[in-house]
């Protein structure tokens, strides 16, 4: 299906209906993905792949990231997570709570009670979300990851006049997750799916009405990389997204084709990385394409991915908090396995030493 709509140039532009949904492609849906996929193409299907956590086991870590719109709006989030050693068979746990606010954003919100055309209005929303990943190598290359999801947003608006509490977002938690599988045969070469299963009971409350429906966004990517010399990587893969939101009563398809390239110095120590996410041939030099780039630093037990996004989430929120974005987001994390397993070695050594 990704490939039709690529190859057909079919761009049905699959974006969130309510600001208090729309806000979540600044924050959860990229930490899903993490900052180094972000930096090159954004595939969570390769490198971004539940399946390979159990490869960050015994490491902790802190996001923070922001969106900001040339008209003034910002969207700030922060995160911090924990991933267990290797338990059974190699089975890992990764855990990230997030925080998301967004203040006093300008935009245009429809809604009965607001008359039959979109007005002006301001709000302030906030998201909070807990992740918890499951993931373990199966053998023969392959390996598989669950994600399991709670997460619930808010946005509250009004008029630009200044009237009281014109509409009012709110969603509650409904069961959601994900699930990814890769396949890695040898060292040059991975290439992996993954499914998100995202449901939100929404509820919008303005002066005069009150409405509740079911909100559905399924996510299908899929994706391979390829080294083609020491160091470097090619990474490409393709989008399909699917929405459902029963108060606007829409139901929309979209999709977009990733690529990247990312390249490693000094053992790693330093790795930088381009590319663009969500693309379809009729997308190009349009708002429907997100093109970024990042790079890494790692001085351990201290590695450091940082990403800039161009119009981050423009195919999936569109032109609703403006038409122009740049973001930054940055992950710093501890692998304290290592600091662990280094003062375990001293202190033994210390005791045969005496």
């Amino acid at each position: 299906m990704v490939a039709v709509l690529l190859l057909l140039g079919v761009h049905a532009t699959a974006r969130a209906q309510s600001p208090e949904l729309a806000l979540r492609e600044f924050a959860s849906g990229q930490i899903k993905k993490g900052v180094r996929s972000i930096g090159f193409g954004g595939d969570g299907a390769t490198w971004g792949n539940y399946s390979l956590v159990w490869r960050d086991a015994g490491t902790a870590l802190v996001d923070a990231g922001a969106t900001g719109y040339t008209n003034g709006n910002l969207f700030s989030f922060t995160t911090v997570g924990f991933t267990t050693p290797q338990l059974w068979r190699g089975l890992t746990i990764y855990a990230i709570a997030l925080s998301q606010s967004a203040n006093t954003i300008h935009l245009a919100l429809s809604s009965p009670g607001l008359g039959p055309v979109p007005i002006a209005v301001r709000g302030d929303g906030s998201n909070q979300a807990l992740f918890i990943k499951l993931a373990m190598p199966l053998g023969h290359g392959f390996a598989i990851g669950v994600l399991l999801s709670y997460e619930v947003s808010q946005f509250d608006a009004t008029t630009e006049e200044g009237a009281p509490a014109a509409v009012r977002f709110r969603t509650q938690w409904l069961p959601s997750g994900g699930l990814g599988v890769s396949w890695q045969p040898t060292p040059r070469w991975l290439a992996g799916v993954r499914v998100i299963l995202n449901h939100d009971w929404e509820r919008r409350v303005d002066p005069t009405t009150s409405a509740s429906g079911l909100y559905r966004s399924y996510e299908f990517r899929a994706g391979a990389s390829f080294s083609p010399w020491k160091g470097a990587l090619l990474d490409a893969g393709g989008t399909l997204l699917e929405r459902a939101n029963a108060i606007a009563g829409t139901e929309t398809l979209g999709g977009g084709l990733n690529l990247g390239f990312e390249q490693a110095f000094l053992e790693r120590q330093l790795v930088v990385r381009g590319g663009v996410d969500e693309c379809t041939f009729g997308a190009w030099g349009r708002h429907g394409c997100t093109a970024g780039g990042g790079l890494s630093v790692k001085v351990h037990p201290v590695n450091l991915d940082v990403a800039y996004l161009y119009n981050l989430g423009a195919e999936r929120v569109g032109p609703v908090f403006g038409s122009e974005s740049h973001s930054i987001l940055a992950t710093l994390t501890l692998d304290y396995l290592w600091i662990v397993k280094r003062a375990l070695a001293a202190q033994a050594a210390k005791k045969a030493h005496e």
